[in-house]
């Protein structure tokens, strides 16, 4: 994967650059030991590793503001770092840049019931903003497989989703506001605690602009009360394109489940050896549950089961209580794990429309045998997000660079059918090479532009999202 060559002025520079930000920052905020920096080298698409020239880790947005006003002045390459969980090189350094991370922003600034919000520092993980309102009946609804460990910061930067997206909505239908530094190290404020907060609407630009626009701070994230009840039904089929079916079929008949998960046979073997969750061996299986008050579940549940006894399944299973309802998530929420044991794999991000499932299943499986590489599918049905895991091995020459090509044909695929090149793990450096398939020139130079406003001197994560030849003249401004 190429990135721009490191600049030697700014290599040059590093005692100076490293004195300046220890000025503005704890000693052990700021990390230039050649060794220590390893642990930045890359994020969850560990294919592609660089050290960065050194990382800080600030502790509040002023300290945030300091970082880039010093950056901006030096003209030096800054990279915005969550947790280091993203899929698609989204925090892959350069040898000259500056890694930014927020971990240690973590505080809960404020919660209000009344109004269903929380703020927070973006540093926080996912999971634990449910767990700061959870003993008083709420939650914040996006829930990405990487929950546990993933920031805010991440989710915002990628527009995450989760298992629940299908009803909840992705992060930016649950984002409120943010308070962001630009490059300059100017703070601003964009939305706020309710909807239709005054100024310009820039929080849509903001939310997935992948670091490329700003350094999000802080976050006020709207929180719902916890549903009455929940219950999920695990449906098994003996073809991935009948299950791919039985999700088009649910969405036609307008039954809106607050989640629809899709896995394959490769991935219940895997989480079956993993995490014995009781799976049936089949070809594909759906877990989908629905949430209300027992009268709402029962009377949801009828009308999906009717559709899935229409297509005949292996196995077709109603949680019972609480216990049962656990296992049948645990396998799903293991997959990702499971299939890491047994192979190394790439995981992609193309989202689709709910009713070309079958077809483009049917043409991942083909493509697998064309390609030598067998394939994993485990993903967000129910809004066709898919995330097929491609098999390889990567201490065989060449057979990482066979998985790429597969990938980029899957991901054209995804556009081919109407969807586009990502969901919710975000363009990053993965499918940077790919955004002419889904743009043209006209709506590549658009995005640049608004870039441009932000981040005039194209010193934040310049090297993702555009494809480098397009962002080449900007970049050596």
């Amino acid at each position: 994967m190429e990135m721009p060559a490191p600049s030697a002025s700014v290599l040059s520079r590093k005692d100076q650059i490293v004195s300046r930000l220890k000025a503005v920052l704890p000693d052990a905020a700021v990390i230039s030991d050649v060794m220590e920096t390893r642990a930045y080298e890359c994020d969850g698409l560990t294919a592609y590793r660089c050290p960065p020239m050194c990382a800080v880790l600030p502790a509040n947005t002023q300290e945030v503001a300091a970082v880039l006003k010093i950056c901006h002045e030096l003209d030096v390459p800054v990279v915005p770092r969550g947790s280091g969980t993203s899929l698609a090189g989204g925090a892959l350094p350069t040898a000259d840049s500056v890694i930014l991370g927020v971990a240690r922003m973590n505080d809960v600034i404020e919660t209000n019931y009344a109004d269903r919000y929380i703020r927070v520092q973006t540093g926080r993980t996912n999971l634990s903003v449910t767990g700061a309102v959870e003993t008083d009946g709420f939650f914040y609804a996006p829930d990405p497989s990487s929950q546990l460990a993933c920031a805010i910061a991440g989710n915002i930067a990628m527009n995450s989703g989760g298992a629940h997206c299908l009803k909840y909505g992705v992060t930016t239908n649950n984002l409120l506001g943010v308070t962001m530094v630009t490059m300059d190290g100017q703070i601003i404020e964009i939305g706020g605690a309710h909807l239709d907060a005054g100024g310009l609407d820039l929080l849509g630009v903001i939310c997935g602009s992948e670091g490329q626009l700003g350094v999000v701070t802080e976050a006020t994230l709207r929180i719902l009360h916890k549903p009455e009840g929940a219950r999920p039904v695990l449906m098994g089929y003996d073809s991935s394109e009948v299950a791919g079916q039985v999700v088009t079929d649910i969405i036609k008949a307008g039954v809106l489940p607050v989640a629809i998960e899709f896995m394959d046979r490769p991935c219940i073997e895997a989480t079956e050896n993993f995490a014995k969750a009781g799976y049936p061996m089949c070809e594909a299986l759906l877990i989908v549950e629905v949430e209300g008050s027992d009268a709402e579940i029962d009377a949801q549940l009828a009308l999906i089961m009717e559709i899935a006894r229409k297509h005949n399944p292996v196995e077709l299973r109603e949680a019972k209580d609480a216990d049962e309802a656990g296992r049948i998530w645990l396998g799903r929420k293991s997959a990702f794990g499971a299939m890491g044991q047994i192979n190394d794999y790439m995981c992609l991000d193309g989202t689709i429309p709910v009713s070309s499932l079958p077809y483009v299943l049917k043409r991942i499986s083909e493509m697998s045998k064309e390609f030598g590489l067998d394939v994993g599918n485990v993903f967000h049905a129910g809004d066709g997000n898919m995330h097929p895991l491609i098999l390889f091995d990567a201490n065989k020459p060449g057979d990482l660079e066979l998985c790429e090509e597969f990938g980029a044909e899957i991901l054209k695929l995804c556009v081919e059918v109407g969807g586009c090149l990502t969901g919710e793990h975000g363009v990053g450096i993965e499918k940077r090479d790919l955004m002419n398939v889904q743009f043209d020139p006209a709506d590549l130079e658009a995005q640049m532009a608004v870039k441009d406003v932000f981040d005039p001197k194209w010193l934040l994560n310049a090297a993702k999202v555009f494809p480098l030849d397009c962002s080449a003249p900007r970049r050596a401004a």
